[in-house]
């Protein structure tokens, strides 16, 4: 997801580069997988199946295939090993990390390194993912933006996910229809994202672009993978209640209160001032206006500048609870999914609903 603006050039690149490059598993390889899950015989029960995957990411890839009783479904096949490769592989992301100097020496990064163990050995179980994709279904269901997949557990295994097949397009081609259909899309998905924080306590965290699809047949748009989801603790979601409120109605006392609570910082700091700085201008942006304008880059630029000089200046921020940087991400997800679309969107609305 990251342009350059925020990794350091070079780390954009290699990780650019990585996600460009991932392998397929040659048929032979995929036939013994599905053997294993399905058994020997498994072929009888398909009319087609397609052994080039659609799609293909770090831990799996996915196939199309039509069912001998007529279903049209996706199916996500994990690499054989990926789980047992985990731990190391995090280890060295983590390295790479170091080397960067992205992060000031005196930061410990144990704690975040063994939660994304966690996660992405949570994302290898794939029963658990069709049991949230279920749970997103039953709580999206009547709300037209929004098409998931139907989870097939007699094709399903912990390494195979068989659902039901969704057409659509990359969602960063919405950025080509015309203005209105843009802020749409977009503005569908930042509800979204409140409604899962406020309303549902349970999110899907991975912001990853390739986990939405658009269908411009009927304007729909394709929630994909379920992998990291999770339920939110209730601390972090008054948290952000609290957080919201004050600054949108710029209260810093209360700001100030409410991001001690959440550990953004840490009540004392030497660089407090600054931090609460940065979040004042983030709810002075979406206060200027009736629409926030995510082409403009000067919010953007400012919070770049400042975080740069924190570095420079040796901040190294507080440990946080994990809710929080998942909320954070997904938020900086959409962020900049609705900076890739170019939309402008009424967020003192959106956000007062939940807060005010």
């Amino acid at each position: 997801m990251d342009a350059g603006e925020v990794l350091p050039a070079e780390l954009a690149e290699i990780m650019a580069r990585l996600r460009d490059q991932a392998h397929f598993m040659p048929p032979k390889q995929l036939r013994d997988v599905l053997n294993q899950a399905w058994g020997s015989d498994w072929r009888n029960s398909f009319q087609t199946f397609d052994v080039r995957p659609i799609a293909a990411a770090s831990i799996g890839q996915v196939h199309r295939a039509t069912i001998r009783d007529g279903r049209d479904v996706a199916i996500k096949v994990q690499y054989p090993g990926i789980a047992r490769s985990i731990d190391s592989d995090v280890a060295n992301v983590a390295t790479l990390v170091r080397m960067s100097g992205l992060l000031p020496k005196s930061f410990d990064m144990a704690p975040y390194i063994q939660e994304a163990r966690s996660q992405l050995h949570e994302e290898t179980d794939y029963e658990r993912e069709g049991q949230y994709m279920r749970c997103f279904a039953d709580l999206l269901q009547g709300d037209e933006a929004f098409e998931i997949p139907e989870f097939y557990p007699d094709w399903s295994t912990p390494e195979v996910l068989t659902m039901s097949f969704l057409e659509g397009r990359s969602i960063e081609t919405v950025r080509d229809a015309p203005s209105e259909e843009r802020n749409r899309v977009s503005e569908a998905l930042v509800k979204l994202t409140l409604r899962e924080i406020f309303e549902f306590g349970i999110m899907q965290s991975d912001p990853n672009f390739a986990n939405y699809r658009y269908d411009a047949s009927n304007g729909k748009i394709s929630l994909l993978d379920f992998g990291a989801t999770r339920a939110l603790q209730s601390s972090a979601i008054d948290g952000y209640v609290h957080l919201l409120r004050a600054g949108l109605l710029e209260n810093d006392a209360a700001l100030r209160n409410a991001a001690i609570q959440l550990k953004l910082v840490e009540g004392d700091g030497p660089f407090d001032d600054q931090i609460l700085g940065m979040i004042r201008s983030v709810f002075a942006a979406i206060l200027s206006a009736n629409e926030f304008d995510f082409t403009d880059r000067k919010l953007s630029n400012h919070l770049n500048k400042e975080g740069m000089a924190l570095a420079a200046a040796g901040y190294a921020p507080p440990q946080m609870p994990m809710d929080i940087l998942y909320l954070q991400r997904k938020i900086g997800g959409m962020f900049m999914l609705a900076t890739r679309l170019s939309a402008s969107l009424p967020l003192k609305t959106l956000l007062e609903k939940y807060v005010i």
